[in-house]
């Protein structure tokens, strides 16, 4: 295999992966995008209440 076929070849999936990402992030319709995003949002929640903050939410709540 020469050079310039290896960066055909990546150039090729480079350009179908990018592609696919976009089509994926355009389609208005599609289930996993929605799934995949609110998943994403959801986990980024978590994270950012459980590093960011002074607070433990799993830890029990003292009576006043």
């Amino acid at each position: 295999m020469s050079e310039s076929n290896v960066k055909k070849g990546s150039l090729s999936r480079a350009t179908e992966w990018i592609g696919s990402i976009y089509r994926f992030a355009t389609d208005r319709n599609d289930f996993r995008r929605n799934l995949v995003v609110n998943l994403g949002l959801f986990a980024t929640g978590v994270w950012v209440a459980r590093n960011l903050s002074d607070f433990d939410l799993m830890s029990p709540q003292p009576v006043t």
